[in-house]
């Protein structure tokens, strides 16, 4: 994890580099790309944004002393300095040279094992090989241009992987790492607007998936707090979420004038929490506990939009684990699991709270407690990514930079396929045959202000056999991101209405506006002062 959540009365982690605040302009990237023969391998890592330790004053990176590229460069470096040729190597090994290329190449990682042998062969140290240093700068240059290649943004281009072979000049990798840097730097200059959204989310998505989606000092925080007030399992009640505010030092206010851009307002300096009197609200107590949670956490004003992004992910995680607590959640999905019938519908009914937040609270447990990895959609009735998460490796539909949101899912996946289902009350469940292999899922349509939501979870076919609905015998096959999947009209279809068709789009706001301004993005700032000045207790009060 590059970002662990707070504990209880700590501050603001320090903000994260804004977008484009270190990234070299191109005039002077061009120049650097001239003045290739004193570039040093720092300035080689600069280039496709991984700037080594020795700049950035950052501990060294385990995984950088472990890459498999890396250590294929050393170990071809070696046998070079060594006079041996390839086949020569591979016959010390025992293996056949196409092997040891491979491992040369980067395409396999070694174990130990098989490092030390190959070391002996060469008669130089395992930490010869382990050295985080490329070997020589022409490495160097190889290596960034490999991970360059394999990233989203050069992916996204449509372009043929470019072979790195030796008749590839230095200053030709140069200038298509600077025209790559500056790419990069375009994207992550797109600070204030929906990208920007995008780009933080792709991010924490990365963090909760190495993660497991499981954060134990927030867990550890909510058992604290449920303590307090003495809860000890079943679900929470409006009247412990009161007691709760009440141990905290709140008071709460429904009022009928809160802005419609806020779902709470929270008054530090008097110690009061306004809620909207007679709006529609799914839960108010989720909309409480979300404001104790950012209390308990220490959370102050954000400093950019990744810091807004990361404090609602801990919050609202907070506030779950309030509602769904880890002992007694953890012990109600291991004896489903000991009877093969996991399901998103019992806890949900168990606790009594949303099915989104029962989907929520079951990707923080399955994988920690019951050894599940498991994927997470929330889809637009349009078939538009709203929140996705994933430790199972399903491929979700990626832009670019690979971010999720806002993507359009496959239409033969469940989370579009329930839309169509007649029987809304029963579980939808279904296998769907994808590019990376056969997965379960299960999904549920919740209605929202937004129009209709599809809410999935799912896990590969290896785990399915833990969920009640396994025995479903709906199947589908998806090869997207081909577009012979679902992206392209029948050819008939096009030959049919072919020149006779204009239709006019529902052009989101979003497509053209930037973000709203303010840290505290979508919320009115005019508004919300007034209301708190309107609202603000007396003296005599």
């Amino acid at each position: 994890m590059t970002a662990q959540p707070r504990t209880p009365g700590r501050g603001p982690d320090a903000a994260p580099r804004r977008p484009g605040a270190a990234a070299p302009r191109p005039a002077e990237g061009a120049r650097r790309a001239a003045e290739g023969a004193r570039r040093t391998v720092t300035d080689v890592r600069t280039l496709v944004g991984r700037p080594s330790s020795a700049v950035d004053g950052r501990a060294p990176d385990p995984d950088d002393e472990v890459d498999p590229l890396l250590i294929g460069r050393r170990i071809r470096a070696a046998r070079t300095a060594r006079g041996l040729s390839l086949a020569e190597l591979a016959a010390a090994l025992d293996r056949a040279p196409s092997q040891l290329s491979v491992i040369e190449n980067g395409r396999r990682e070694l174990r130990l094992g098989e490092l030390r042998r190959i070391a002996r062969a060469l008669e130089v140290g395992v930490e010869d090989l382990l050295d985080p240093e490329p070997p020589s700068r022409r490495a160097a240059l190889e290596i960034a241009l490999e991970k360059a290649q394999a990233g989203a943004l050069y992916q996204g281009l449509g372009l043929p992987d470019l072979p790195v072979r030796k008749t590839l000049s230095d200053a030709a990798i140069e200038t298509i790492l600077t025209l790559h840097e500056e790419l990069r730097r375009l994207h992550e200059q797109r600070a204030a607007t929906p990208e920007e959204a995008r780009r933080v989310n792709g991010q924490l998505r990365q963090e909760q998936s190495e993660a497991g989606n499981y954060y134990p000092s927030l867990e550890e925080t909510a058992r604290e707090l449920l303590a307090r007030i003495g809860h000890s399992g079943g679900p929470l009640s409006h009247r412990k979420v009161s007691l709760l505010a009440e141990e905290l030092g709140f008071t709460l206010h429904s009022v009928p004038d809160l802005p419609h851009s806020a779902r709470s307002i929270t008054d530090a300096s008097s110690m009061r929490i306004y809620l909207p009197l007679g709006r529609d609200a799914a839960d108010p107590r989720t909309t409480v506990l979300q404001a104790l949670a950012a209390h308990v956490l220490g959370m102050a004003e954000p400093a950019d939009y990744g810091e807004l992004l990361r404090q609602r992910v801990e919050v609202n995680y907070l506030a779950a684990a309030m509602l769904v607590p880890e002992h007694g959640a953890s012990a109600f999905l291991q004896a489903a699991k000991a009877q093969r019938e996991l399901s998103v519908e019992d806890l949900r009914d168990e606790f009594a709270v949303t099915y989104e937040l029962a989907a929520h609270r079951f990707t923080n447990l399955a994988t920690h407690h019951l050894d599940i990895p498991v994927h997470f959609l929330k889809v637009h009735s349009s078939g538009t990514i709203v929140k996705a998460y994933q430790n199972d490796h399903v491929r979700f539909p990626t832009d670019a930079l690979g971010a999720v949101e806002g993507q359009l899912v496959c239409r033969w996946w469940s989370a579009r396929r329930v839309f169509r289902a007649e029987d809304r009350m029963r579980q939808y469940s279904q296998y769907t045959d994808k590019p990376g292999g056969t997965y379960w899922c299960t999904s549920r349509i919740e209605s929202g202000s937004g129009g209709e939501f599809s809410i999935s979870v799912g896990t590969d076919f290896a785990h399915t056999r833990w969920f009640r609905g396994r025995e479903t015998n709906v199947r589908h096959a998806s090869s997207c991101p081909d577009p012979d999947c679902c992206r392209e009209p029948a050819p008939e279809l096009v030959e049919r209405w072919q020149g006779s068709v204009w239709p006019v789009a529902r052009l989101h706001a979003s497509l053209l506006a930037a973000m709203p301004t303010g840290t505290f993005t979508g919320v009115d700032r005019v508004a919300m002062l007034e209301f708190l000045e309107r609202h603000a207790p007396s003296a005599d009060e």
